[in-house]
């Protein structure tokens, strides 16, 4: 996976300041409280639902067990069907291909249906640095491109945004990238709406090449599939000549038989939908039907070093929903930026550590960023089980060493040594309590300080439990200042 986000600092300096923003944490509140209410009543509408959650995660297992084998037959049908594959091992691998794709047509544009895998290798950079525009087409891609910024949720790339932002981003810049905004264009989301319409749709007619990413790939008979809301996807999969797809490998299910299962799971729980409005599938070529030319960038990047790791392996059942997010109380309020990757959220937590390492001070805080609520589990669709796939990657992280990981263990050694000595637990305890009016609000030093820069500490109480318990105690129940029961076998029955 490529670097981090350039100038991203560590997630706790980025979430602090997110929290600031109070315009950003009324975006995200509205936004994610209402997908979640939907999605919650889709769900439930389905008596199964438990047992299609099942379903995809022993599918999803089964098939990175037995990964190589898909992949090639994967690549063996798309071949017969008239396709080309091409294997990239890194970003810069998957870049190169399809800038080379590209040139060979002799285009300089093209338009891309949203895709978390091209986002992921920074595709659109790589383009602009070999002279091709990539004009992104789903709108809130859309107004992310125009506003020359980045995304912040898997599902809704604009959710940050509200509606009279997006006004002022097409009014301000639509023209420089094409068609520009009607006169008077308002909030309105009808006319928003139609203001990206009539500026897609000269993109749509006159583009030659289009790049796309891959919700599911069948390996039986080399079939891509993208599933989408607004029939941008359509366009740009049908009417340009040709077609380049970027798709992690671990997109890939066996059989017709277990798309099925994900295409009633993805739905509801991303969109709340019973079905998405456009799903769209092609093999191959067809002569007359649809482009010329197919290529399939089969993108690693990470993903076999994941698979590699038995307990975070399970992060590539991920079918990019994007519920863990609509769910998740510190997503909400420090949004998508603040995890400094194309993948925020709980998901983006243990993916994005695993898929780039946690050799940065960024990629290293993101295990760190949660609760461990556990709410992310509960409402996966393919049961990856998010805690515990965090608190495997803290292991990780902690086994580097670093200062705060030094600290920490000093402190554990320390209490672990207090705490085996009930006697000097005890002193520690009376001490405590009789200095409490010394005590500061704040802890002092270095990591002690930042977890309570947002936290009071709680008031010492006026005597500590040992001393209130033998002075409160009954008859029957007698203990000693080490807190050992001083009551003979005999007054004990």
């Amino acid at each position: 996976m490529t670097g981090t986000y350039l100038g991203m600092p560590a997630f706790p300096r980025a979430a602090a300041e997110a929290t600031r923003d109070t315009r950003l944490r009324a975006n995200l509140t509205r936004a994610t409280g209402t997908i979640r209410a939907k999605r919650a009543q889709a769900v439930a509408e389905l008596h199964d639902w438990a047992e299609l959650r099942a379903a995809g995660a022993a599918i999803k297992d089964r098939t990175l067990r037995h990964l190589d084998h898909y992949l090639e037959q994967l690549e063996t049908a798309v071949t017969r069907a008239g396709g080309v594959v091409h294997w990239a091992a890194d970003a810069a691998e998957a870049n190169r291909i399809v800038a080379e794709l590209v040139r060979a047509t002799g285009e300089t544009e093209v338009v891309k249906v949203k895709s978390m895998a091209t986002q992921e290798i920074g595709l659109n950079e790589a383009l602009a640095a070999e002279g091709i525009t990539a004009y992104e087409t789903d709108l809130a891609e859309l107004i992310v491109q125009l506003g020359e910024d980045r995304p912040s949720h898997i599902l809704v790339p604009a959710i940050h945004k509200n509606r009279a932002e997006i006004r002022d981003i097409f009014r301000e810049t639509m023209g420089e990238w094409g068609r520009p905004a009607p006169e008077g264009l308002t909030d309105e989301p009808a006319e928003l709406a139609e203001a990206a319409r009539l500026h897609l749709r000269e993109k749509f007619l006159t583009a030659k090449v289009a790049v796309s990413g891959g919700n599911f790939m069948v390996a039986e008979t080399g079939t891509l599939v993208v599933v989408e809301s607004e029939g941008n996807g359509r366009m740009c999969l049908t009417l340009p000549e040709t077609l380049i797809s970027v798709v992690g490998i671990e997109k890939v299910v066996p059989t017709w038989r277990d798309l099925e299962v994900f295409l009633q799971t993805l739905p509801r729980s991303s969109t709340a939908e019973r079905m998405n409005p456009y799903t769209s599938m092609w093999t191959g070529t067809t002569d007359g039907d649809g482009p010329g030319a197919f290529h399939l960038v089969l993108l690693d990047n990470g993903r076999t070093d994941t698979l590699a790791d038995t307990v975070g392996r399970q992060a590539l059942r991920c079918i990019r929903c994007s519920a863990c997010l609509n769910v998740c109380p510190v997503y909400e309020r420090a949004g998508g930026h603040a995890y400094g990757s194309p993948y925020p959220g709980p998901i983006g937590a243990i993916l994005t550590p695993q898929l780039r390492g946690t050799g940065t001070e960024l990629d290293a805080s993101l295990p760190y960023a949660s609760s461990l609520c556990g709410a992310c589990y509960e409402v996966c669709p393919v049961a990856i089980d998010i805690p515990e796939v965090l608190v495997h990657l803290r292991e990780r992280v902690a086994e580097q060493g670093g200062a705060g990981h030094r600290l920490e263990k000093a402190a554990m050694r320390a209490a672990g040594w207090i705490l085996d000595r009930p006697a000097v637990l005890a002193a520690a305890e009376r001490t405590a309590s009789r200095t409490r009016r010394l005590h500061p609000r704040r802890l002092p030093g270095p990591g002690a300080g930042a977890w309570s820069e947002s936290r009071d500490l709680p008031r010492m109480p006026a005597e500590p439990f040992r001393e209130w318990w033998r002075a409160n105690r009954t008859d029957d129940s007698r203990t000693d200042d080490n807190g050992t029961d001083t009551r003979t076998d005999e007054e004990r029955s």
